[in-house]
């Protein structure tokens, strides 16, 4: 039979679900993705926003992960080690074939895109080919030959999962981090926009949107300041975000307002607005291009030392050699970071390149005259912002520093000289402004969070348009969108003159060396426009030349991509208006339409108001005639014009670079989850490994201890002594590449030795101590046995004296002899009644004798049993355990004394609990019999008053012991006494 289920629990089933759902999605994260760091902002409940450190404490990630090569055979399923980060690079000179640095600047890139030669040409170690698939950068790692190619969208993929990883360790094991705004910069294409949001599902981060790195530092500047608010006569502030990264230079400008907009109900509220007006950009310029200066400069000093040339070493030879380049490159950014607060610098290599050493020196005056052709490229990346933006520098508010190489001596003299040295702000944090202001931008996407309301627009960047052949087959091409063109802007609405299926396909305009080049990134099919304008035609009667195609565009805001919003066909049609059901129930009792109904002039009223009862028939004749006169003068009426809208379907294509299909996303998704897993098998043998080392020395420390050595036997000690030299001897031999399963079985034999010695030392310390707590309970529960059976007893002799005093008296009266009767009155005797009455209560109260008890025999058998029980039992192991030796495992267990004490415990709370729901019944009887009493009597002034008081029950103050724990017997003892006082009381009143 099927289990079947309450609706209750079945809801409650629903809303836990709903609530672990809830609780998964409520982290966000802002992942600002530099060429040369990436850096993560966590935004949870209970954390604001906080930067998501590394496993080293850090507050940024060296962009850049590693395969290290397996010294022996990989298994089946089993990949090289991974390293991210720092210690990525650290392998670099190692390994520089399986040392992937700076990816960002390959994504969406062709092999023979001259970025991606430069790339290859500085990092010659590493095998670049074209993915099978999408046709962009792929590495063949050595480290795993039998793969395929890695592509660089994988690679990016593991960044971001170690930067998940970090971030899921901050939010707490009760939080999943599963929604993320990057950052990119405002010259990335569609095709590189796309290849993050790739990298992004592949391990299951989803993309709530895409910032540019400028409006990402205007959003975190806008969060902690009020700008003028426009619709109040305030004046915008016009700010530049110049950001000079490791890979590139970015100057946008943005405009920084206040604006009055309606809220709730009848309220205004005023929000901050911050818009895109321009972007200017030099991709290739950066923190590397400089760095690749000293470089170069430091390879042809180097082939031209003596030494150097006994060794016929030349340039290309050292360009060609991945370690030499590695170590190059890495020193030169050393030494540029010293030359932006020093005057010269230098370095040393030792061997580096065919054993020949090398010192070298620098000087800042040097590093700048090497400088001179990019000091021009900055100002041109200012100017291009400055045009789009359509100002001019001195119409900017302020220039905000961000990124590493901004800090750069030339850099900023530079700036200072274009705009002024008063303009040049500092005043944001130029390494981490990027990144909090895509945590905040996450936040405001994400339901899970309230924050401060500012409205961005991120600027288009790139022309964009769209092609399509027209009726008479001759292509067409229109623009749609400029480089300022804001993304939140309405739709646009083209008109097309088609009437068959076509398509219509969308391009952005790139700049190139050759010029602008269009590239296709979309194309939207039309797939019944044929069959709805034949519609058209046929059921509305509209002449096809006058029928006509719509479609509304947009650019989305969370990536830029084209948005088909809305398409349809249209045509204005003359239709005579139709007879609604009103129109005919108004026609029915002589009322006509709308305009039937207009005030009639001074001349109609007139005749209407002379009617008399002798021209009934004719006007009654004249009324009925009147509806079909007027249906004659509406059919004479020119027919109305009215616009008839159908939808029409229609499909989306993306263009470009080709996206991964079903099947190989799942394939490179899964092979991701298996890298990941052979990682987590790895840390676990190794934490196995770590494990057991650490117990052989454990093991020596044990050997010494003289507690051990007491709790053990000498062929236990002989034993475990061979057993953890074999051990440590195989964990640095043979032993370092084994397997998890076989380290724990290791373990486990070690473990097997130590843990009853172990077991009875803790006995022999913890048992003395609970024995005695044992025995103080037990002395207890005897003593409180004792005291229960007297009162007993007490109360049984006392009744048995109280009837037999009775029977005597019973006796006495009996041979008393009445008074002869008297004539009485009606309300005599009452007075000797009562005295008789009031002397008997005093004769009683006089000797009411013990309170009786609130348990009988039968009550305490099962607690008297108990005690009989645990005394026999803890006498006996006693016995047992003083004839073993200390190093014989113990028969009285501290677990058996605890339980035994928890049990003895127990049952005197329950014997107790027995006598207070007595004690209230009791009570609750006592006071409904005094209650019925109450009623039958006339008084109702003090007596009424003081029998109200009488009647509540009893407050009996209960404490079962401190933090929950069970009452020892004196409080047990305490309770019931104070339940006696509270009951001899009760009776006395």
């Amino acid at each position: 039979m099927a289990p079947t289920f309450a609706p209750r629990s079945i809801l409650l089933s629903i809303l836990f679900l709903f609530s672990t759902n809830v609780f998964a999605i409520s982290a966000v994260l802002g992942v600002d993705l530099g060429t040369e760091y990436i850096k993560a902002s966590l935004v949870k409940p209970g954390i604001p926003l906080e930067i998501v450190l590394t496993k080293d404490s850090r507050r940024k990630e060296t962009a850049a992960v590693a395969f290290k090569p397996s010294q022996h055979a990989l298994q089946s399923g089993s990949y090289p080690e991974r390293a991210y980060g720092s210690d990525a690079v650290a392998l670099a000179a190692r390994f520089p074939g399986d040392v992937y640095p700076n990816l960002k600047t390959l994504l969406g890139l062709s092999p023979d895109d001259s970025i991606v030669q430069e790339y290859a040409a500085r990092h010659p170690s590493l095998q670049l080919e074209a993915a099978k698939t999408r046709g962009t950068i792929a590495f063949k790692s050595k480290a795993t030959e039998e793969e395929e190619a890695w592509m660089v969208e994988e690679l990016l993929a593991m960044e971001l999962q170690s930067i998940q990883r970090n971030a899921e360790a901050l939010a707490g094991s009760d939080s999943a981090v599963r929604s993320v705004v990057v950052t990119v910069p405002p010259f990335y294409t569609t095709d590189e926009k796309r290849a993050v949001e790739l990298a992004c599902e592949l391990v299951g981060l989803k993309v709530l949107s895409l910032i540019s790195d400028g409006l990402a530092v205007g959003l975190n500047y806008a969060t902690s300041r009020t700008f003028p608010t426009v619709n109040e006569g305030g004046k915008p502030e016009h700010h530049m975000v110049f950001d000079m990264g490791a890979g590139s230079t970015k100057a946008t400008i943005m405009k920084f307002q206040g604006r009055t907009v309606k809220d709730v109900g009848k309220y205004n509220k005023t929000i901050q607005e911050v818009q895109v007006l321009g972007n200017g950009w030099d991709r290739t310029l950066g923190g590397d291009a400089l760095n690749y200066l000293i470089v170069d400069d430091m390879i042809s000093k180097f082939v031209e030392t003596s030494a150097a040339k006994k060794a016929s070493v030349t340039a290309e030879g050292v360009r060609g050699h991945g370690r030499a380049m590695a170590k190059l490159l890495k020193e030169a950014e050393r030494l540029r970071h010293i030359l932006s607060a020093n005057v010269d610098t230098a370095g040393s290599f030792e061997g580096l390149y065919e054993d020949v050493d090398f010192r070298y020196k620098v000087t800042r005056a040097d590093f700048e005259k090497m400088a001179e052709s990019h000091t021009e490229r900055v100002g041109i990346a200012v100017q291009k912002a400055l045009d789009i933006a359509e100002l001019d520098i001195s119409q900017l508010d302020s220039i905000i520093l961000h990124g590493g190489a901004s800090r750069t001596p030339f850099v900023q003299k530079l700036l200072e000289k274009l705009a002024g040295g008063d303009k040049i702000r500092s005043n944001v944090n130029s390494d981490e402004a990027a990144v909090f202001g895509a945590g905040f931008r996450a936040a405001e996407l994400s339901p899970s969070f309230r924050v401060k309301e500012i409205r961005v627009s991120e600027g288009a960047a790139y022309a964009a348009g769209m092609k399509w052949t027209n009726p008479n087959d001759k292509p067409q091409q229109q623009r749609l969108w400029t480089e300022r063109s804001l993304l939140t802007a309405a739709p646009k609405e083209v008109t097309f003159t088609n009437r068959e299926d076509f398509s219509v396909r969308f391009f952005q305009q790139i700049p190139s060396a050759d010029g602008l080049v269009e590239k296709e990134i979309k194309e939207m099919k039309t797939k019944n426009l044929t069959a709805t304008v034949a519609s058209l035609v046929e059921k509305h009667g509209c002449a096809e030349e006058d029928i006509q195609f719509k479609a509304q565009l947009r650019l989305g805001a969370e990536n830029g991509e084209v948005r088909v919003v809305k398409a349809s066909v249209e045509c204005e049609t003359e239709e005579a208006e139709k007879e609604g059901i009103m129109d005919g129930v108004k026609n029915l009792f002589g009322f006509g339409k709308n305009k039937d109904q207009k005030p009639l002039a001074d001349d109609e009223s007139s005749e209407s108001e002379t009617t008399s009862a002798d021209t009934t028939t004719t006007s009654s004749t004249e009324s009925a005639a009147t509806p079909s006169s007027s249906a004659s003068a509406e059919n004479s009426e020119a027919p109305k014009k009215r616009l008839v809208v159908i939808p029409v379907d229609y499909s989306t294509e993306k263009l470009g670079i080709p996206g991964l299909s079903k099947a190989d996303f799942t394939k490179a998704k899964d092979r991701l989850k298996a890298f990941e897993t052979s990682d987590k098998a790895r840390r676990l043998r190794e934490e196995a490994l770590n494990q057991l080392e650490g117990y052989t020395y454990k093991v020596r420390d044990l050997l010494e201890s003289d507690n051990f050595v007491a709790a053990s036997t000498s062929e236990e000690r002989a034993k475990l002594e061979s057993k953890a030299s074999d051990a440590s001897d195989w964990v640095y031999g043979d032993g370092a590449d084994a397997p998890q399963k076989e380290l724990k079985s290791r373990l486990k034999e070690l473990k097997d030795i130590v843990s009853p010695v172990e077991k009875r030392i803790e006995e022999s310390s913890k048992r003395p101590e609970l024995v005695k707590a044992l025995k103080d309970s037990l002395n207890q529960t005897n003593t409180w046995i004792n005291t229960i059976k007297e009162q007993i007893l007490e109360a049984e002799a006392f009744a048995s004296s109280a009837s037999a005093s009775a029977a005597s008296s019973a006796d006495a009266a009996s041979s008393i002899t009445e008074a002869p009767s008297q004539e009485t009155g009606e309300f005599d005797g009452l007075e000797d009644d009562q005295t008789v009455t009031s002397s008997t209560t005093t004769a009683v109260e006089e000797d009411r004798g013990p309170a009786p008890p609130l348990y009988t025999m039968q009550d305490i058998k099962e607690l008297t049993d108990l005690y009989d029980s645990i005394v026999g039992w803890l006498e006996k192991k006693i016995t047992e355990q003083e004839k073993l030796p200390e190093t014989a495992d113990p028969v009285l267990l501290i677990k058996e004394i605890t339980e035994k004490t928890k049990e003895l415990e127990k049952a005197g709370v329950d014997l107790a609990m027995r006598s207070v729901k007595k004690f209230e019944s009791k009570f609750k009887k006592h006071s409904s019999t005094k209650k019925s009493s109450k009623t039958k009597t006339k008084t109702k002034t003090k007596t009424a008053t003081k029998a109200s008081k009488d009647d509540s029950d009893p407050m009996i103050d209960l404490k079962f012991g401190e933090d929950g724990e069970m009452p020892s017997a004196e409080e047990i003892e305490e309770m019931i006494k104070k339940m006696r006082q509270e009951q001899k009381t009760h009776d006395e009143l």
